[in-house]
């Protein structure tokens, strides 16, 4: 994005004790022609598929309406006469926490019913100065929604929560009235002042188990942690495959020399490019921690070396299965992926010489040629994990 940082969306969620499909939804969105993200927290009534099915609807709603521009009171009023309403308690609704970034303006966060978001500035509580919006509608006459907007510094951090956090303990030892915002802010701000530099999915995380802790290890409620961090971009370098011309190899080795973040070299052939043209040494090891690919090997100044188009197809396939709950092994791809996962801004350099060898007919189809991969994988780190990527092919 434009900015002068870059923006880190993640959140861990973790259901009601005994449910298979957690009942809160989180879902974000980067609309890259307008330079925006949006994300999008909801709670629906009850537990499992019941609630699910509302959250997704109401999550979905909030998404579609934000990006349209929408009024705040307009999309409130068409999500709450959307949902169907509960028979016994004659309510319709879930819970929702709706934040619109956009570049060079005011964040915007609307909430209806969810904990209060809290910002972080830095280690410190940051006010927004919230406002109280009174619903007028004849169904929905009452109401209240809260918005606030505010200028995003770098090392903000925006917190938005399900029930499930604030209202864990509730009834058992330290936290007889649950957890509460007030000790949560305080976990909060001692967490960033004990990690200053912690990532969006760590903090989420940690609040999440310490949600699940005070429930004594038995969640009481579907609970649920976005964490949206403004931050420094990390930046990562991904090379494979040789340039169409040879005279071309100095140009690639200076880029991968001059980059100013993590380099990844995929492919034997790009490795002894860097190498001759660095006049840097490769050492391979032998270690297999993955049996369906080479081991990696290791060079000065470069953070990791595997096989090209084989490891470059297992790391599309694992981005695909990814999800909070997925454990990364030791293999090359595996190792690629959680580089990726650390990294904000991602650069392909794409050698586009052909090898003959991924044209045979009678080789696997996982050996399609180095081009199309890529594409899948920047497409899964542009989608799913909103990351920035570019692709230079040389």
């Amino acid at each position: 994005m434009a900015q002068e940082f870059y923006i880190e969306v993640n959140c861990h969620q973790k259901s009601y004790n005994g449910e298979r499909i957690c009942g809160d939804v989180f879902v974000s969105k980067r609309i890259r022609e307008e330079d925006r993200i949006i994300a999008v927290l909801s709670d629906g009534m009850g537990h499992g598929v019941k609630a699910n099915v509302l959250a997704t609807l109401t999550a979905t709603m909030g998404l579609k309406f934000t990006e349209e521009h929408k009024d705040v009171t307009k999309t409130a009023e068409i999500i709450m006469n959307t949902l169907p309403v509960c028979s016994e308690r004659k309510v319709s609704y879930a819970t929702f926490t709706i934040i619109d970034i956009r570049a060079g303006e005011e964040v915007r966060i609307i909430e209806f019913d969810n904990p209060q978001t809290i910002i972080m500035r830095g280690k410190e509580l940051f006010d927004p100065h919230w406002t109280t919006i009174t619903l007028e509608s004849e169904k929905n006459s009452g109401k209240e929604i809260n918005t606030c907007q505010f200028y995003p510094k770098k090392e903000d951090r925006i917190l938005s929560f399900s029930d499930g956090i604030t209202q864990s303990g509730l009834g058992m030892g330290k936290y007889l009235f649950g957890w509460g915002h007030d000790d949560l802010q305080e976990f909060i701000k001692k967490m960033i002042q004990d990690h200053v530099d912690i990532s969006a999915d760590n903090l989420a995380s940690r609040v999440v188990n310490m949600a699940n802790i005070n429930d004594g290890y038995n969640l009481k409620d579907d609970t649920s942690c976005s964490v949206i961090y403004f931050r420094d971009p990390r930046k990562l370098l991904i090379c494979t495959g040789p340039p169409f011309e040879k005279e071309r190899d100095e140009e690639y080795a200076n880029v991968v020399r001059d980059f100013d973040g993590k380099k990844i070299l995929c492919g034997a052939t790009t490795c002894e490019i860097i190498s001759r043209r660095l006049k840097r040494e490769i050492t391979d090891s032998f270690e297999f921690f993955d049996p369906e690919l080479p081991p990696i090997s290791y060079m000065d100044g470069i953070d990791l070396i595997t096989e090209g188009i084989l490891t470059l197809g297992k790391v599309d396939a694992i981005l695909g299965l990814y999800n909070n709950n997925y454990r990364l092994g030791k293999g090359p791809a595996d190792q690629i992926v959680k580089i990726m996962l650390e990294s904000d801004s991602i650069e392909f350099m794409v050698g586009t010489c052909i090898n003959v060898a991924h044209q045979d007919p009678t080789l696997p189809i996982e050996l399609e040629i180095r081009r199309t991969v890529v594409r899948r994988i920047v497409e899964k780190l542009e989608e799913k994990f909103l990351k920035e990527v570019k692709i230079r092919f040389i």
